[in-house]
């Protein structure tokens, strides 16, 4: 390959599977959710190495062109990426390109997608109460003559409400852009994704007290099914406000 060449995914990875110090390539983002590639999607790659192996790879470390995204990283900061973080969603989808591990590099993208039981009734109950303020806040602004606030707090609480949806179902939540892609291929137990989608757009767009009120409803009821009747209950008096009138 010419010095001048863009370095290009295939190459890459032929030079990358050729080395012994590599036991993993994962590629994420749009190339890895079928369907979501435009003709500027880039391959954004995970280089997972071997811990403490000599490579001369480690040159194309922070290379990034528009056609490819290098992350290059140690088997053990391959573990913990996005354990927490913005990342986790992106390599619970991702694809597998190399797995020199036997399943190593498969079982650890499996064990990202799934929260722990203890982590997941842990953030749901954060997430909810997050949600419920942010809600609270939008009505009681409504109510008061505020109505640019009251706009911005609907759109703040269903940022956490689909974290808190996603959290009661034990996954990482997507990033908007893989939203509906998601929720076509994967859908949220006990949600219609039609539904919830349309719902989430116009409170967005609108702050409509009354959509807001029938969707926390469904919430509230998902939630005390989840035991999170505690964090609810917390707000006292206040849920009359958040509740159908």
């Amino acid at each position: 390959m010419a010095a001048q060449e863009p370095l290009t995914y295939d190459a890459f990875v032929e030079l990358a599977a050729a080395d012994p110090a590599v036991v993993g390539l994962v590629l994420k983002g749009s190339r890895a959710h079928e369907g979501m590639t435009t003709e500027h999607s880039d391959h954004d790659l995970y280089v997972v190495l071997a811990d403490a192996a000599a490579t001369d790879l480690t040159r194309f470390t922070g290379h990034r062109t528009p056609q490819l995204d290098l992350v290059i990283l140690s088997f053990e900061q391959f573990r913990a990426a996005g354990m927490p973080g913005f990342e986790r969603y992106a390599l619970a989808r991702a694809r597998i390109v190399l797995d020199r591990l036997d399943g190593g590099i498969t079982r650890i993208l499996a064990d990202k997608a799934r929260l722990h039981n203890d982590e997941a009734f842990r953030e749901a109950g954060q997430w909810l109460d997050a949600y419920a303020n942010s809600l609270y806040r939008s009505i009681k602004n409504d109510r008061d003559g505020h109505p640019l606030a009251a706009r911005f707090d609907a759109a703040d609480s269903i940022r956490f409400l689909l974290e808190l949806l996603f959290a009661l179902d034990r996954r990482p939540r997507p990033y908007n852009k893989y939203l509906a892609w998601e929720l076509a291929r994967f859908p949220l137990p006990g949600w219609d994704t039609n539904q919830l989608l349309d719902t989430a757009d116009h409170i967005s767009g609108t702050g409509d007290v009354a959509t807001q009120r029938h969707l926390f409803a469904q919430v509230e009821t998902a939630a005390r099914q989840s035991g999170h009747s505690a964090v609810l209950d917390a707000w006292g008096q206040d849920l009359h406000l958040m509740r159908p009138q």
